[in-house]
């Protein structure tokens, strides 16, 4: 039987990257669930797990109007900022990724089903500008809104570096 055919038991007994798993966990996944996603994702990466979960839950509960939803901020650690300048840019991205939640109609459905249920936020780190490429590149695969912040270069970074 392939990896990726097993369920149950035989999934749980084999090894998740512990660092990713923290990660999950850091975005309210249920350790099992997050166990459970790490090991189909064959423990490639946090952000690959965290798709599967919640695609798979997306497939799972579609219509279901309980479904919950959290922003998720990821920030370019290569950057080196001050904690007041990453406040800042987490700031510009929430703001701006608000207003293009209205620009379209499933979106402002989804801004208002988020506002409603908590408004729920995480902050992640993300390991530079290709790494945050990538991931707006995933999300917008599976048909999730995304801003890109980019500084203005005229406090603590060069101009043109990006945020998510």
């Amino acid at each position: 039987m392939e990896p990726s055919e097993q369920s149950g038991p035989d999934l749980v007994s084999q090894d998740v990257n512990p660092v990713f798993l923290q990660q999950l966990r850091e975005l309210d996944i249920p350790e099992e669930a997050a166990k459970q996603a790490l090991l189909h994702t064959r423990n490639v990466s946090a952000e690959e797990a965290a798709m599967y979960y919640f695609n798979k839950l997306e497939n799972e509960e579609e219509g279901d109007d309980d479904l919950m939803f959290k922003m998720v901020f990821v920030v370019n650690m290569d950057l080196a900022m001050g904690v007041g300048k990453v406040a800042a840019q987490v700031g510009h991205a929430a703001v701006g990724l608000y207003q293009a939640l209205q620009e379209k109609n499933s979106w402002r459905e989804m801004a208002w089903k988020w506002d409603h249920s908590g408004s729920k936020k995480v902050v992640l780190q993300g390991t530079n500008v290709a790494h945050l490429l990538e991931l707006q590149a995933l999300a917008m695969s599976l048909s999730l809104p995304t801003y890109l912040v980019q500084d203005a270069g005229l406090t603590q970074v060069r101009e043109a570096c990006f945020f998510q």
